[in-house]
């Protein structure tokens, strides 16, 4: 795990936001979203069971020093990091779970986007004359 929720080998932001509205920028956009956001969803579900198994092993610790006498603060203390890392492992579920949401519904929007424009697309690369700017019939 290497402690980053940044897709490894890329920057903090997967996806540059600009103007560029033809078809396969917006394609690649959401393609490079979509495979952001599965490898973050894949990095929070290690996250997440890396944080489960502390909160388990901490409560094992919470035995142990229970069962050595040790003073009740520390049992209290160790007891009080245990649930807190449990919780946080449901917190990162719950996140894992909405990045996949996310994920899902990008590749939904590309097909969509798909359907509704690739056809058009296809019609204004192949041609040899040049298309007007959006707009221009408008006038």
């Amino acid at each position: 795990m290497s402690g980053s929720l940044t897709a490894r080998g890329s920057s903090a932001a997967p996806v540059v936001a600009d103007d560029d509205n033809r078809y396969k920028a917006v394609q690649a956009k959401l393609d490079k979203l979509g495979k952001a956001m599965d490898d973050a969803t894949v990095e929070l579900q290690g996250l997440r069971r890396s944080m489960q198994n502390n909160a388990d092993h901490t409560d094992g610790v919470s035995t142990d020093i229970t069962n050595a006498e040790l003073d009740p603060k520390f049992v209290t203390l160790t007891d009080l990091v245990a649930t807190a890392l449990a919780g946080a492992a449901r917190e990162v579920h719950t996140l894992a779970q909405s990045a996949q949401e996310t994920v899902d519904l990008t590749y939904k929007t590309r097909r969509a986007h798909a359907r509704l424009y690739g056809a058009l697309d296809d019609v204004r690369s192949n041609r040899r004359e040049k298309t007007p700017k959006p707009g221009f019939f408008n006038r």
